[in-house]
């Protein structure tokens, strides 16, 4: 669960987050903060979702085999079904966490097609980051940072704003 989030598009192909140096908390309870600005893609249609890390070396995405997301008043909810993809800067492209697919599956009874989707989830992420679709390319995912950096200023602003008024109403 990351606990602090902005909403930075929500078009037909996906809805992008924003956050930076925000707490999260992760299934085991364990917890610890994020370090650089993130950006997270969700997909209605697709069954993964994106993250883009700003680190000093370049863009980072890791990517979670997932259900397609929901939202409710509450969260943005969704199924990690373990598989992972971290892509490099350099575009190394590593799979992680097949081990743990593989004893998930079975201990907590994956359906065949379940089975089925994640492993196409991967190919289909694959293809994405090789063809350079959104948000693996430039273009979208640095348009997407501007976008973040303009409502973190603008919230920064805001709480300025509402600590002059508190000192002024005193």
């Amino acid at each position: 669960m990351w606990t602090n989030s902005f909403v930075v598009d929500d078009n037909e192909s996906y809805l992008v987050t924003g956050n930076q140096r925000t707490k999260v908390i992760e299934s085991s309870g364990r917890s610890w903060y994020t370090k650089e600005p993130a950006l997270c893609y969700f997909f209605e249609k697709e069954w993964f979702n994106i993250i883009a890390m700003f680190k000093k070396d370049g863009i980072h995405y890791y990517c979670n085999v997932s259900s397609p997301y929901v939202y409710d008043s509450e969260a943005i909810k969704y199924i990690d079904y373990d598989l992972d993809i971290r892509v490099y800067p350099n575009g190394r492209i590593v799979v992680l966490d097949r081990k743990e697919f593989e004893t998930n599956s079975k201990k907590l009874n994956y359906s065949e097609d379940i089975i089925k989707i994640a492993n196409h989830a991967i190919s289909e992420l694959k293809s994405w980051i090789k063809e350079k679709r959104p948000p693996f390319d430039d273009v979208t995912v640095n348009l997407n940072l501007e976008t973040f950096k303009k409502i973190l200023n603008y919230h920064k602003e805001l709480k300025e704003i509402k600590n002059i008024e508190r000192k002024r109403d005193k």
